[in-house]
């Protein structure tokens, strides 16, 4: 029997009561908006667009979303060694739309999800 091991980094969603509080030393964050982040993590924002210019699902903005772009962007930093090394990552959203479109991200986008897993 074989052991599969994904290596992708896993994506969880912090509590809504404890948002802070739930990212170990190892851990970076994905922050919707600019809430205030606890001290000494990697981590990326995102703002949603408040009205987004095509329908949801469309093939031109579908891919590289907000959520996407903040994904790929903390990547890129911590291969780079911009960053602490950090083996997961805390999504903190502020509204149910923020984590519904990290969902999405996870899901429909090719290079997130090949580098990042829902945990």
């Amino acid at each position: 029997m074989a052991l599969f091991m994904d290596a992708r980094v896993p994506v969880r969603f912090a509590a809504p009561d404890q948002p802070g509080d739930q990212a170990g030393p190892e851990d970076a964050l994905l922050i919707e908006g600019d809430a205030p982040a606890p001290p000494g993590h990697a981590m990326a924002r995102f703002v949603l667009p408040e009205k987004p210019a095509h329908p949801i699902g469309c093939a031109c903005c579908l891919p590289r979303g907000p959520v996407a772009e903040a994904l790929t962007k903390l990547f890129l930093a911590r291969v780079r060694g911009e960053v602490a090394f950090f083996r997961a990552v805390v999504a903190l959203p502020a509204s149910a739309a923020g984590a519904a479109a990290i969902r999405a991200a996870l899901a429909d986008d090719p290079l997130v999800s090949a580098r990042f897993r829902l945990a």
